[in-house]
């Protein structure tokens, strides 16, 4: 049987894209939707059923978020602004730990930044996390969007981050075939709505990009606080070097970890965030099973 790639879901109607790139609609048959629901980024088996395409088989995933419901992804792009809304360091950490659970690289997008001097503190952090193997993309009104381009180049990727900070806009720099909503930033809040309604992916830059609802409804239920250690790129170096095996590098004695934040070998900032992260994963864990 062929194969092609869910790229859009409305209702019971898939839309698939096949390895001729020809788009087409098509519809689950039998018991398929209860052995495993189709979700966008799924490959799957179709067959031609009397003029009407039917889906025959979702193939196995390499991954999977549940919201947004996408599968096969293979980079979260984490877009946030320099200014309205400020920059939030422990946001981005909790996010990328989140996206590195689910076997997804994130790639950080930094908006807005015609908005702040060139000496502002921001490009220190935004180094820092280039200095821990983070991939770094900076966009202003300014600046032209070739790297962006770039990063989605054979890439099926996703879009996160916090509300009201251009994701909409950004995509809709890309000159694609499709509009996305977008809004004023509330002046009282600082904040923008969720203006993005569905998934679905759309061609960009030589790959696929969905805008998917953002960080709110990233959570921490499945995520295990004592594994975040693993999806911190700074940390790894030093894992398994502390005096106690199951050291959670807090007020332990002979941690490797805090040790190299005093060398100065991970950033102050991302040592901090991991213990604030760390304390909302355990809350979340615990307020799940009360």
């Amino acid at each position: 049987m062929p194969k092609a790639r869910i790229i859009k879901i409305v209702s019971n109607q898939y839309t698939l894209l096949n390895e001729n790139k020809a788009e087409f609609t098509a519809v689950a048959m039998g018991k398929l939707r209860l052995k495993k629901s189709p979700v966008v980024g799924d490959f799957v088996r179709y067959e031609q059923h009397e003029g009407n395409v039917g889906i025959e088989e979702v193939l196995p995933r390499k991954n999977s978020l549940v919201r947004p419901l996408i599968a096969n992804v293979d980079q979260a792009l984490v877009v946030m602004s320099a200014l309205k809304p400020e920059f939030s360091s422990v946001l981005v950490d909790r996010l990328c730990i989140l996206i590195r659970a689910a076997g997804i690289e994130p790639v950080l997008i930094v908006t807005k930044l015609d908005l702040i001097v060139t000496d502002d503190p921001l490009y220190r952090t935004l180094r820092e996390y280039r200095d821990g193997g983070m991939r770094v993309v900076e966009v202003g009104r300014d600046r032209p969007i070739d790297d962006l381009l770039s990063v989605l180049e054979g890439k099926i990727s996703v879009l996160t981050g916090q509300s009201g900070v251009g994701k909409s806009s950004l995509v809709n720099r890309l000159d694609l075939k499709f509009d996305l909503e977008t809004q004023e930033i509330s002046k009282a809040l600082g904040r923008g709505k969720h203006t993005t309604r569905h998934v679905q992916l759309h061609e960009a830059g030589g790959g696929w990009i969905a805008d998917t609802p953002g960080f709110s409804s990233m959570d921490f239920t499945q995520l295990d606080p004592d594994l975040m250690e693993n999806y911190i790129n700074e940390f790894i170096p030093f894992l398994g070097k502390c005096r106690f095996r199951n050291c959670r590098h807090e007020n332990e004695p002979d941690c490797a970890i805090k040790q190299a934040v005093v060398d100065n070998k991970i950033p102050q900032t991302r040592y901090d965030n991991y213990l604030a992260i760390y304390k909302m994963a355990k809350e979340a864990k615990e307020t799940q099973y009360q």
